[in-house]
């Protein structure tokens, strides 16, 4: 961490790489290691169904420590086994807010996060699944910035201001998709109306959750982008989880930060616009609390010409 940073910058830094409150164990599926829990957590759910007369899933104990959980593993379909768990865990009040939108799991080992399966986002913090996430930051010509505070009504930091879009790539997208998907319900503009669409860069987070009654753990790498809004283009939300839309120039936008007013990773994500630069890891390594398990969440982002590719992918 560069040690010119001013000291709010190096604080936002610290929260976004906290470890967790409590020690975790991996969860595996199959072979795949797709997350993490605390030792016992899972317990409270009680047994899983079973196969041939096997539980779904079951407590891995340490060979060398009789007693001690070295890891949790669920069997059979991985998709099918983690929406049950989803269930379960959602009937014990142990899930985050469920959206009934599914989330891509990768296994964490290797080089390229092969995907595995999909679980219902409610469940992803408490299971210590990795997610991904896009953020889009639009100026105007004179450099101000549109900006959005969250409803009031959100799960996550309600009533706080963000970037223009911020939102969750789902199983069913890629980033460019969750790009165009989310900048037209958040803030109902189209990829035409996006100029000098540029990639940024992309942000991890690690960091406790409040999902699992505090268990949870938050493992996610967001990519965000740069636009230019053009004068007489005012973004207006489609699904109500905005509370309303402003303009800050940068003056008013850093102060606006530095008191808190943001969420992390837009705070973030608008301090490396602004010119301070956001020194995270490019490549998310989801569960390097646990072990050395890198995972490259490798995309094809377009640096040129992506705005035609926005155009055909709003269209199908």
């Amino acid at each position: 961490m560069s040690a010119s940073a001013p000291d709010w910058l190096r604080a936002l830094r610290a929260q976004a790489a906290l470890p967790p409150l409590r020690p975790r164990v991996p969860l595996w599926a199959g072979a795949a290691l797709i997350g993490s829990v605390e030792p016992d957590f899972l317990d409270k759910i009680g047994a899983l169904g079973n196969i041939d007369g096997h539980y779904l899933l079951s407590k891995m104990e340490h060979p060398e420590q009789p007693g001690t959980v070295s890891g949790w593993h669920l069997a059979g379909d991985v998709t099918t086994g983690l929406n049950l768990l989803a269930s379960r865990l959602r009937q014990a009040g142990l899930a985050g807010a469920w959206r009934a939108e599914q989330l891509a799991v990768c296994d964490v080992q290797g080089q390229h996060g092969q995907r595995v399966g999909t679980v219902e986002r409610a469940a992803v913090r408490p299971l210590g699944i990795a997610t991904q996430a896009v953020h889009l930051v639009g100026l105007t010509p004179d450099g101000r910035f549109w900006v959005q505070q969250r409803a009031l009504d959100k799960p996550n930091d309600p009533g706080q201001w963000d970037t223009l879009m911020g939102g969750m790539v789902s199983s069913r997208d890629t980033v460019e998709t969750a790009l165009v998907r989310e900048t037209w319900e958040e803030a109902g503009l189209t990829p035409e109306q996006l100029h000098n669409l540029t990639y940024g860069g992309v942000l991890s987070l690690r960091k406790p959750s409040l999902d699992g009654n505090g268990a949870g753990y938050v493992v996610e790498r967001i990519d965000w982008y740069t636009c230019t809004v053009l004068k007489g283009v005012v973004p207006v939300n489609q699904d109500g989880e905005v509370a309303q839309f402003a303009l800050m120039g940068a003056a008013q936008l850093l102060e606006a930060v530095q008191g808190g007013a943001f969420t992390l990773e837009a705070s973030l994500i608008l301090a490396a616009v602004m010119g301070h630069h956001v020194e995270a890891p490019t490549v998310c390594l989801a569960q390097d609390h646990l072990q050395n398990h890198p995972q490259n969440l490798s995309r094809n982002l377009l640096q040129t010409g992506l705005q035609n590719h926005l155009h055909s992918g709003a269209s199908s």
